[in-house]
């Protein structure tokens, strides 16, 4: 398949299929076989998980295909349980890059225009490993910022294998949710650029509340 689900970040690109177990070969930012038939084996059980769980709006699947898969599974069944309390809901913003992100933050700062929309650089948001989605809910197409909604749909989709940014203590980011894989945000890191697994029974439990000190979207 030619088409990529993670921009243009080979090296970013071989370390997630690395620490989901298809990737066997080196970590060299070259393209070749192996990681081509790594992205056709994601590509598959990514299809097989949405046949399982259903799909959603376009917008939405984008995002969640590109998610690791035990987050694709997890993500899924939360906004099944979301959806179905009738609440409009969409995935708005899913897996990013270390460049992606390093873009994000340069905005609103630096001379650059818009607003500031992250305190992380790149490797410092777990959105940049492929396990963190943020939610959008609207109403009449309007985009909702207002808590009311973002609790509810906390209330009806969260479960054991997610965590929710509106339970952090030191700031709140109610459309913020992620795969709960018990480890700091360092740990994660050190994990996912030697592209081993970060996620499972590998990771040991951490607080959520512990593991979320000093991050940042």
């Amino acid at each position: 398949m030619s088409e990529r689900l993670f921009g243009s970040d080979v090296t970013f690109q071989q370390r997630i299929l690395k620490s989901a177990g298809l990737y066997p070969g080196l970590i060299d930012g070259l393209w070749g076989p192996l990681t081509d038939a790594a992205f056709e084996a994601f590509f598959e059980k990514t299809e097989e998980i949405a046949e399982e769980l259903g799909t959603f709006d376009r917008r939405t699947e984008r995002n969640l295909t590109a998610l690791q898969l035990p987050a694709q599974r997890a993500a899924r069944r939360f906004m099944a349980r979301v959806l179905a309390d009738g609440i409009d809901a969409r995935i708005i913003s899913a897996t990013r890059s270390y460049d992606e992100q390093n873009t994000l933050f340069r905005q609103g700062r630096f001379g650059n225009p818009g607003h500031r929309i992250t305190k992380a650089r790149g490797g410092q948001s777990r959105h940049n490993f492929a396990i963190a989605w943020d939610l959008g809910i609207f109403e009449g197409g309007a985009y909702l910022q207002n808590a009311a909604p973002y609790d509810r749909a906390a209330e009806v989709g969260l479960d054991e294998a997610i965590e929710w940014g509106g339970h952090w203590q030191s700031f709140q980011d109610r459309p913020h949710y992620r795969l709960a894989v018990g480890l700091r945000i360092s740990e994660v890191r050190e994990r996912f650029e030697a592209g081993e697994p970060y996620f499972g029974e590998e990771a040991p439990g951490v607080d959520p509340a512990e593991s979320a000190a000093g991050e940042a979207p």
